[in-house]
């Protein structure tokens, strides 16, 4: 299916619009509250209907969004949301859930913020989720094994067929492709194309799972996307596979 490069938004006096998804009225008036002062226009919904009605009538630059919220929980409004286009999305996570963690990056969020969390260590992280999301102005355009990448428009195709790629995931295709051959940690990826010093190196794990169930002819047994055991990752457009492979 044709996807439409993701175009920000924003707002009628060029602010970038936020919508924040969580059913505690105190967590949503605070996250509020920073990102007003951080300069970005903030719209609120309590429950998963409500906030699909105001993603649709006012489409986001980003949503901020509770896992565990009523009527719909949280990963079946990333899924709706995500069905309409690659809205860059953060999920808000219980501490120490590490499977819905992961099953929020596998249905399309971008990132996630564990509860607690500091408001100003949200307002970075969205920050870095807009930052990268905008089309880059200029960009070559990268190629290899059947694989294209055009940075300035954020289209990827396979075959010529466009892939449907979240935003990290065309951020994680486009590092590979430009360092055919070299193999990288995971700190590594999390530095170089995330922009973090630190975060949950599962999120590179999942990541790299998505991208090769779009990228592989065969998932299970990458060619092109390979793990370097005891390293991590490296890309190798004509490579002899990678026996023995799992979802690692």
């Amino acid at each position: 299916m044709h996807q439409q490069p993701y175009e920000l938004p924003g707002t009628a006096d060029g602010c970038r619009r936020i919508l924040v998804v969580d059913d505690d009225p105190t967590v949503a008036e605070v996250v509020a509250g920073y990102l007003d002062r951080a300069g970005y226009a903030v719209d609120r919904a309590d429950d998963g209907p409500t906030a699909l009605a105001r993603a649709a009538a006012h489409r986001p630059d980003l949503v901020v969004l509770d896992l565990m919220l009523p009527g719909m929980d949280g990963l079946e409004v990333c899924r709706r949301i995500r069905g309409r286009g690659p809205v860059p999305i953060i999920m808000l996570t219980a501490r120490g859930d590490e499977d819905d963690r992961i099953l929020g990056l596998e249905v399309g969020a971008d990132d996630y913020v564990t509860k607690p969390f500091s408001p100003r260590e949200l307002v970075l992280r969205v920050e870095s989720v807009l930052r990268r999301s905008r089309p880059a102005v200029t960009g070559n355009r990268l190629g290899a094994a059947g694989l294209t990448v055009e940075p300035a428009a954020r289209r990827a195709t396979k075959n010529g067929v466009e892939l449907a790629l979240t935003l990290r995931e065309f951020d994680l295709l486009s590092f590979f492709l430009r360092h055919p051959g070299r193999a990288f940690g995971r700190e590594d990826l999390m530095r170089e194309v995330w922009g973090w010093d630190f975060g949950d190196l599962s999120t590179v794990t999942v990541h790299v799972r998505r991208l090769r169930g779009k990228v592989e002819d065969d998932p299970g047994r990458p060619r092109l996307i390979q793990t370097v055991w005891g390293v991590g990752y490296r890309f190798e457009p004509g490579g002899p596979g990678d026996p023995g492979e799992g979802a690692d």
